[in-house]
């Protein structure tokens, strides 16, 4: 079950960039299902113990803040039910809900440059948009459509990782990462106009390119902003000041 009163984050894209960030900087503050591929992130997990040489039966802070590491690919057949399995098994409920995995394959040459455009096309919104979308409805059938109050009472919802790319035209063969970006933040705001009939809020941020234009923290800064606000229904861009 939950650590005392800390809230519960089902994290997908754990061992990526924002990802390893989000669990290097809260995981003492949530606890968290950090949900990863082949990287994992740069904080204690259930595979680790700790112990003090100088006092071997001492208490090690570590221990207490573990995230709850599963390896995934989510977009593989049963692997959204078997990683909600898990994540309700160990701690009861999920309050907050981060998609933060993609897929980010850019076609220089543009769409008509051979196949790759199409071929990428399908595995790009499996990733994008599917997995989002199923994590979020099985969530709601699994717990959250059956406790309004507790959704309320814990502030309940989902953060969609999105990017500037689903607004605006880039170049560098964006077109079919860019269109995945755009369906999820009009997914983000379905999302949102259904989940509030049982209590629980939905949004996205769009980040310009991070750590390049955008510091990694910002936009760490804005999940955090959008998990202890009251919005729902935004994508909200997160760009240099």
């Amino acid at each position: 079950m939950s650590s005392g009163n800390r809230r519960v984050c089902l994290l997908t894209g754990a061992g990526g960039l924002l990802g390893d960030a989000f669990c290097r900087a809260l995981y003492t503050a949530y606890d968290i299902v950090a949900v990863c591929g082949t990287r994992i992130p740069a904080t204690p997990s259930q595979h680790e113990w700790f112990v003090d040489p100088f006092d071997p039966r001492g208490t090690v802070p570590e221990n207490e803040s573990r995230v709850f590491l599963i390896r995934s690919d989510l977009t593989a057949p049963g692997e959204v039910d078997r990683v909600i399995d898990l994540a309700l098994a160990k701690f009861g409920g999920v309050d907050l809900l981060v998609n933060n995995a993609a897929s980010l394959r850019l076609h220089p040459q543009g769409i008509v440059d051979g196949d790759s455009a199409i071929d990428d096309f399908e595995p790009q919104f499996a990733l994008n948009v599917g997995v989002p979308l199923r994590l979020s409805a099985r969530l709601a059938q699994r717990g959250w459509m059956h406790d309004i109050d507790g959704n309320r009472a814990r502030n309940r919802n989902i953060v969609n990782v999105s990017s500037l790319s689903g607004s605006n035209v880039y170049p560098g063969g964006q077109a079919v990462y860019a269109a995945s970006k755009a369906a999820l933040n009009h997914l983000t705001r379905h999302l949102a106009a259904e989940f509030a009939e049982f209590g629980v809020r939905a949004n996205a941020v769009a980040p310009d390119s991070f750590p390049a234009r955008v510091p990694t923290e910002k936009v760490l800064q804005a999940i955090l902003e959008l998990d202890t606000g009251a919005m729902t229904g935004g994508v909200y861009s997160v760009v240099a000041s």
